[in-house]
């Protein structure tokens, strides 16, 4: 059975001052000031206000932004892309699909190797959740994405 991810208006509250300014708000956190910037424990990075899975670490890749960044969401459907003119450039903002969290913004810059795309992502807007945390957290069923299928 499918898990359901909704905006939590209680997860929305608890917020700190800096997490509420980048999913709310459209925010951006200040470059090499965010908690999983330079994280590099294998696990998931799930919506802070819905809980909803975003990105893996497998995915997860050193831009040298300071920000984190991806190759790619756990899922397509899991994040949603729109169109940002904002600061007078002409950008793709990346949302949480169903916490309509704002998280950052993803360029075609990435890795060719591995799809060309850099989702550019706000630590404020994710929590991190650890491989060994993973079942006990209630995403037992993404401990799959870190095993070797060569192995």
């Amino acid at each position: 059975m499918a898990q359901e991810y909704n905006r939590n208006p209680a997860a929305v509250a608890a917020l700190s001052p800096e997490q509420y300014h980048v999913t709310q708000e459209d925010g951006t956190e200040r470059p090499f000031t965010g908690a999983y910037w330079d994280n590099h424990e294998a696990g998931i990075y799930v919506d802070v206000v819905s809980g909803e899975p975003l990105f893996a670490s497998v995915d997860k890749f050193d831009s040298g932004s300071g920000w984190p960044s991806f190759t790619k969401p756990i899922d397509g459907g899991s994040v949603v892309e729109k169109r940002d003119l904002s600061h007078l450039m002409i950008r793709t903002e990346v949302r949480s699909a169903h916490g309509d969290s704002h998280l950052g913004h993803v360029f075609t810059d990435g890795p060719r190797e591995a799809g060309g795309l850099r989702y550019c992502i706000n630590s404020a807007a994710l929590r991190f959740i650890r491989l060994e945390d993973l079942e006990a957290e209630g995403y037992g069923q993404y401990k799959a994405l870190f095993t070797k299928e060569d192995a």
